[in-house]
């Protein structure tokens, strides 16, 4: 699943659409949330096996993924904290803290994503 570009897309989860940011590129996943007071959606680092959250402003979920977008682990994160990488992990998705879990994501999901001009994993 290469060529991601930076944009906007949805991330499908069961029944829930949400907003979701790509940040495929070296300056989007060094800025990711960085300098914001929240996020409304999701936001999908790629690649990624890892995060910190280091002068962040708030807590966020972490789901780390493999390259079919499976979700291996997922957990939640304090500001200035950091991450331990993840062996399989090829894409890190971040929502605010307890996002995920309203929607349902958990290790073992599978999760679809929407991009303009793409359709990955239906």
């Amino acid at each position: 699943m290469a060529n991601w570009q930076d944009g906007p897309g949805t991330l499908h989860v069961g029944s829930h659409r949400i907003p979701l940011e790509v940040a495929a590129s070296y300056r989007a996943r060094t800025r990711g949330l960085l300098g914001r007071d929240g996020i409304d959606g999701a936001m999908l680092l790629t690649p990624a096996a890892s995060v910190h959250t280091f002068r962040m402003r708030f807590a966020i979920d972490v789901a780390y993924l493999d390259r079919d977008l499976g979700v291996l682990a997922v957990v939640t994160m304090a500001p200035g904290r950091l991450g331990l990488p993840r062996l399989r992990s090829r894409h890190v998705l971040e929502s605010a803290a307890g996002a995920m879990a309203g929607w349902g994501l958990r290790a073992g999901t599978v999760i679809n994503v929407d991009v303009p001009g793409r359709l990955t994993r239906r």
